[in-house]
């Protein structure tokens, strides 16, 4: 009799566990964020550029689509550079204002844009997350070369694994075969120049095997164009930064990045 509830016990556990994957996979199909289709809309509101606006980078991901599933819709569930889309770069404009005296476009889900279109060059800061699943053609290596060069700043998060570290140094060579990604530690002017952030043992986000590490990209010059967020996701604390499970010191450690990426960028 008590094995024969036992099962019983499982088995409707399992119904419940299903039926609210089931729900959750149903809210993510009917979201109100746009379909992947038209993620590639460029921004129109001339004020766009006149103002701070995060901008988020996008790259083809469809030859990993028959593995993971993804859903049409960006953010969460969807292709992988549109993880943690729109709310965490709405949370983070908010802290920004709420700061400093930038003039930051609010209460927009953020243009995405692809390396090879010439309106990037509108922006000064970009975000892209999920490298491990890039893959990117000539004219995006050479559209990423320029806008760094020309004075841009790109933010790159959400990724763990040697394999996708690997990924990205690939075509970090491919855009930069003069220059070389560098380990940057707390002593670097971009973890000080508005918070000072002193330590950068974070707790690991992925597994206990996955540390974070900081990797940047210097030019000739020695201005940090491009800032890593390896084995971590800075992003994500934005996202559920308004939910109160979440923890509020590693939230709160995440906006101190943010924040100084962006200043650090608009100041270098």
């Amino acid at each position: 009799m008590n094995r024969r509830r036992m099962v019983i016990a499982a088995l409707s556990l399992i119904v419940l566990v299903s039926a609210a994957i089931a729900q959750r996979q149903s809210r993510k199909r009917s979201s109100n964020a746009p379909r992947v289709a038209e993620s590639s809309l460029a921004p129109t509101d001339p004020a766009l550029s006149a103002r701070f606006t995060f901008v988020r980078l996008r790259f083809d991901s469809s030859q990993y689509g028959y593995l993971y599933n993804f859903n049409p819709f960006l953010g969460d569930g969807g292709p992988p550079w549109s993880h943690d889309y729109p709310m965490a770069s709405r949370h983070l404009m908010k802290i920004v204002t709420e700061l400093s005296k930038l003039d930051a476009t609010l209460d927009l889900n953020e243009p995405i844009l692809t390396f090879d279109d010439p309106l990037l060059f509108k922006f000064p800061f970009a975000y892209l997350c999920e490298v491990g699943f890039m893959s990117l053609g000539e004219s995006e290596i050479a559209g990423w070369r320029e806008y760094l060069l020309r004075g841009g700043f790109l933010l790159i998060d959400d990724f763990r694994h040697p394999s996708q570290f690997a990924n990205l140094q690939a075509h970090v060579r491919r855009a930069f075969p003069e220059l070389e990604m560098k380990r940057i530690d707390a002593s670097h002017p971009i973890f000080n120049c508005f918070f000072a952030i002193d330590n950068l043992d974070l707790k690991p986000i992925y597994g206990p095997e996955y540390v974070p590490e900081f990797w940047g990209l210097e030019d000739e010059s020695g201005r940090l164009m491009m800032i890593v967020n390896y084995n971590y996701d800075v992003s994500d604390f934005w996202q559920f930064s308004d939910n109160p499970f979440r923890p509020i010191e590693e939230t709160n450690d995440a906006y101190k990045f943010g924040v100084n990426y962006i200043l650090y960028a608009l100041t270098h």
